[in-house]
């Protein structure tokens, strides 16, 4: 497993992530998701995502009680605030944070937080504020670093211009072979100032695994097929043009001597400025396979073929 530095802090990170959401405390029975930290220390994995909205709290008490006695140290451990736990409790005042995040410490059995992120941008609170409030949670010792999830450029600068606070290490963005949006302006800002990236659905939610066939009904345990999960994951990647390319890519996969799974992760891992790419997984030997992604040599010209027959597929 290799590892990179996120941003301007002084964290290393491994390139795939654990990530929680859908899974952990709510969506998979407690053996299995142990199993699944396990089997990610276990193949070098040291980055842990996680937000206090997963099951409202469930994910967080998970992660706690199955890390409870391991080295602090040896592990990274984000987290998130902004969405609802409560009808009263939303958002990035200055009052939510220091709530939010002193009973996330409490669920996580921590002292600290390496990576305290703000799940979306908050219209409703003054950024001075957030900015002032995350600041002081890093002055307490309660957070080493901050980051964001999903903030529109226009924010991410006018965050980076308040003088006197604590400055954004990470950003955590959907982008995958399907969506690649952040690199237009994300991207190449943070690349400039100091900001890693750290992706969600990278696999597409899962249209990336080629779990999902041309002219053949969704499985029913996917999350294509549930109402609950699938919010995320647009129609048109199920469309049968993009179906048929995945089925392309999976060849380009074998190619390289990957699944099409750790393909599609490689293919994330490729910018330099992702520092790691975020997988879910219900079973262990999902975490084996995906590891693989890291440290990947891929030829290029694969990767510019997979951009090209999705490109087609998606009518880029």
């Amino acid at each position: 497993m290799k590892m990179r530095r996120l941003g301007n802090s002084d964290l290393e990170v491994s390139e795939i992530c654990l990530g929680s959401w859908l899974t952990f405390g709510v969506g998979v029975e407690r053996d299995r998701a142990q199993a699944c930290v396990h089997a990610a220390f276990d193949a070098g994995i040291n980055f842990i995502d996680t937000a206090n909205v997963y099951g409202r709290g469930a994910a967080e008490e998970f992660l706690g009680e199955t890390l409870k006695g391991m080295n602090r140290h040896s592990y990274v451990m984000a987290t998130k605030v902004f969405f609802p736990m409560s009808e009263a409790d939303r958002g990035l005042s200055r009052a939510q944070i220091e709530k939010q995040l002193d009973a996330s410490l409490r669920r996580l059995r921590t002292d600290f937080i390496d990576l305290y992120q703000c799940h979306r941008a908050d219209p409703e609170t003054p950024l001075d504020e957030t900015m002032e409030a995350l600041t002081r949670a890093k002055q307490a010792g309660k957070v080493r670093w901050i980051g964001f999830s999903e903030w529109p450029i226009e924010t991410i600068q006018a965050a980076d211009a308040l003088s006197g606070v604590e400055k954004f290490v990470s950003s955590q963005p959907q982008y995958s072979l399907i969506w690649r949006r952040p690199e237009k302006d994300v991207i190449p800002w943070c690349r400039e100032h100091g900001i890693s990236q750290i992706v969600w659905s990278p696999l597409a939610q899962g249209v990336l695994t080629g779990k999902y066939k041309p002219g053949i009904a969704v499985p029913p345990d996917s999350r294509a097929a549930s109402d609950a999960m699938g919010g995320f994951l647009r129609q048109e990647w199920l469309s049968e043009p993009v179906l048929r390319a995945v089925e392309q890519i999976g060849r380009l996969a074998g190619q390289a001597g990957l699944s099409t799974a750790a393909f599609g992760l490689a293919w994330v891992l490729r910018e330099p400025n992702v520092a790691s790419a975020i997988i879910g997984a219900s079973r262990p030997e999902q975490v084996h396979e995906n590891a693989k992604a890291s440290g990947a040599r891929v030829d290029p010209a694969l990767f510019a073929e997979a951009e090209g027959l999705l490109g087609e597929a998606l009518g880029r």
